[in-house]
């Protein structure tokens, strides 16, 4: 008989709200978290309900603002912006690292409250805040010769990104975007992470960063944080539709941008036998639910090794771990180690369970599905947005996993024969960030992997986005605009040369790194 689990000691959610209540009393109410926009904690907006994707209880909401105030905060950004981008890099460099200092001070609160909002297990949520911090720590330490000839933009830097990297990816932009000269703007994501995005922003003001955070829909704020002639640049991060439409604005105004845009990553197998290594990388491909940019839901694999790879991948997939991120044995124990806890939102769960329910009608073999039974839950709790590990042989092309990223821990193997099926299935999404192919001829890798369309291919290992001085990028609809990372990223928010060509994918060239 299973033990029966109970919340460890310390991680309500309780306890997360009231420290940081203790913590950033400026940013937080009672009931509510607030909007920072010229230089002060705003009670506007209408703060909407939420629920925690790890139990579905009530925590804080976003406080939407509507687009005339939205406005106001990106007029206030600018007069910050043309006061900011004249203060010495010296002291930019202090106040930031005064700010890691005080997020490292406070990363366990930073991570609980990423496990409540988005559903990280505790190993993740802390690498979240702690990828941020040491990634910003390496620009701190040379930012000088990253910004050597280049001044700050004409405008604030606006950030509109996911919820599935609340730190590691928009904290992190914004700081380095604030150290190259700039102020920044950043709309909180609807679907969660809004009380860690105010905590981080909260430590970063204290120190003179001159940041603004918004709440709001999309379509409503729009106007304000894309369209406005006082942005400087627009970094975005999220998936097709959205961008696109973002796409066509900022081409429309001419106006810098990052358009980061979500992409089919696949993994090929071409005449391959070291299956042992691929059953070790299996259950790391499933981490956070495969709610990330970079994750693998596509296997190409040559039809004579699909008995071969079965058998490499199935006890992998089999063995993966799922659950509430905060439940133990014992008050006192240590959490658990899980590949992941739940998707964003039951919504998200029910969708793939339809898509998956309907590709299977339509054709698709079932060849895995996981059991909520075999996850750790406390007892009774809503495990509505659960969805355990679901493989699928041949998903039909009128299924959408069949040609877009699902965003969660759905699997689909696609067969083939020849070298030119090979390629056609890798390249399904017009684009990608990542691919790995894995073969045992050199030979074939280097023939085949130029032709596979991500902006990183590796050989037989994962590809990630990176940190520090790795370049990211993207190909096709993945990616429009500027790349980043290493020095590009402090390149694509500081003006050069006359004349200088970014290396990115624009409307008008493409060029890589």
């Amino acid at each position: 008989m299973a033990p029966t689990l109970t919340l460890k000691s310390g991680t309500a959610w309780a306890d997360a709200w009231n420290r940081c209540l203790a913590v950033a009393p400026e940013a937080f109410r009672d009931d509510r978290v607030l909007n920072f926009w010229n230089a002060s904690w705003q009670a506007d907006g209408r703060a909407l309900p939420a629920t925690s994707p790890v139990d579905g209880s009530r925590i804080a909401g976003p406080p939407r603002l509507d687009a005339a105030t939205a406005q106001q905060a990106v007029r206030a950004s600018l007069d910050q912006h043309r006061a900011w981008r004249h203060v010495p890099l010296p002291e930019r460099r202090a106040r930031v690292s005064a700010t890691l200092d005080a997020l490292t001070e406070h990363r366990e609160l930073l991570a609980l409250l990423l496990v409540w909002e988005i559903g990280k297990p505790w190993r993740l949520a802390t690498a979240d805040v702690d990828r941020a911090i040491d990634g910003v720590r390496w620009y701190v330490d040379g930012i000088e010769s990253m910004t050597e000839g280049r001044t700050p933009l004409e405008g604030p830097v606006s950030n509109i990104a996911s919820w599935n990297y609340p730190m590691s990816v928009l904290a992190h932009a914004m700081l380095v975007q604030a150290l190259a000269g700039n102020a920044v703007i950043a709309k909180a994501p609807t679907d969660g992470g809004v009380a860690c995005l105010t905590l981080a922003c909260a430590l970063a003001a204290r120190e003179g960063i001159p940041v603004t955070l918004v709440s709001g829909s999309g379509g409503e704020l729009s106007e304000a944080l894309v369209r406005s002639p006082e942005i400087g640049c627009v970094s975005f991060v999220g998936g097709r539709d959205t961008g696109a439409r973002i796409a066509t604005a900022v081409a429309d105004l001419g106006k810098r941008h990052i358009l980061e845009q979500e992409g089919l990553n696949t993994w090929g197998f071409w005449n391959y036998t070291d299956w042992s290594a691929l059953s070790a990388v299996i259950p790391k491909l499933f981490d956070y639910g495969k709610q990330r940019c970079t994750a693998y839901p596509r296997f190409v694999v040559q039809r004579s090794a699909f008995d071969a790879f079965l058998a490499a991948y199935l006890p992998a997939a089999r063995s993966v771990r799922i659950g509430h991120p905060l439940a133990v044995e014992s008050p006192s124990d240590a959490l658990p180690e899980l590949d992941f806890g739940p998707l964003i939102n039951s919504a998200k769960a029910e969708e793939l369970n339809d898509q998956v329910a309907e590709a299977i009608d339509r054709g698709a073999i079932p060849l895995h599905r996981g059991a909520l039974d075999d996850g750790l839950f406390l007892p009774g709790q809503d495990t509505g947005a659960y969805l355990p590990p679901v493989t699928l042989l041949n998903p039909p092309p009128s299924s959408p996993l069949f040609h877009a990223e699902p965003f969660g821990p759905v699997d689909t193997i696609v067969l083939v024969d020849t070298e030119a099926e090979l390629l056609a299935a890798m390249n399904a999404s017009n684009g990608a960030l990542v691919s790995t192919l894995s073969t045992d001829d050199p030979d074939a890798y280097e023939r085949l992997a130029p032709q596979i369309r991500a902006f990183k291919v590796g050989r037989s290992k994962p590809r990630s986005r990176g940190d520090r001085d790795e370049l990211f990028g993207g190909h096709g609809a993945s990616w429009r605009g500027a790349f980043v990372g290493g020095e590009l990223l402090v390149h694509a928010v500081t003006e050069g040369p006359a004349g200088e060509r970014a290396p990115g994918n624009f409307p008008d060239y493409q060029l890589a790194p």
